[in-house]
């Protein structure tokens, strides 16, 4: 596979995960209405970048792989796949290690975005710079939201421990 199609295809699943964690937080808390409208809301951004993905890879005969529908519904690994032993019943700590892990995998995609771009312009694909410049939008503003989240919700959740 060249390194042009393992970035497309590494995407396509980057994507589909980052879809499938957003649309997990949302089950999660179905009770906090902005959380659970807004999360569904981006997983269907995600959701449509992963069928631009699937397009472009198509054309360009780039095989894709699925995401593993259970990674994204298991708790959120955390910095280097661990983190501290803590209550996971409790909702509002639930919420803060979701939008910790929607963050992190929006910052991920953001740079795979940015990669891509990048060669698209060496290699003067402007589909797949047009596609890239679509979508790297959307995913900064997925990122953005996790961020603006996490500083509203953090000091309530911290002190009130």
């Amino acid at each position: 596979m060249s390194r042009l199609a393992t970035a497309i295809a590494d995407l396509h699943l980057a994507e589909q995960e980052l879809a499938a964690a957003f649309g997990a937080m949302a089950q999660r808390h179905s009770e906090d209405h902005e959380v659970f409208h807004l999360s569904r809301d981006l997983a269907e951004w995600s959701a449509r970048h992963v069928d631009e993905l699937a397009h472009l890879a198509s054309d360009r005969d780039i095989a894709l792989i699925g995401a593993d529908a259970d990674r994204a519904d298991d708790a959120p690994a955390g910095v280097g796949g661990r983190r501290a032993v803590r209550d996971r019943d409790d909702p509002s700590l639930r919420l803060l290690d979701d939008l910790r892990d929607v963050h992190r995998r929006a910052a991920g995609v953001s740079l795979d975005w940015e990669v891509l771009a990048q060669a698209a312009q060496t290699l003067r694909d402007g589909e797949l710079l047009a596609a890239c410049q679509r979508a790297h939008p959307d995913t900064l503003r997925q990122m953005r939201w996790a961020d603006a989240m996490l500083k509203s919700v953090a000091p309530q959740v911290m002190a009130s421990g």
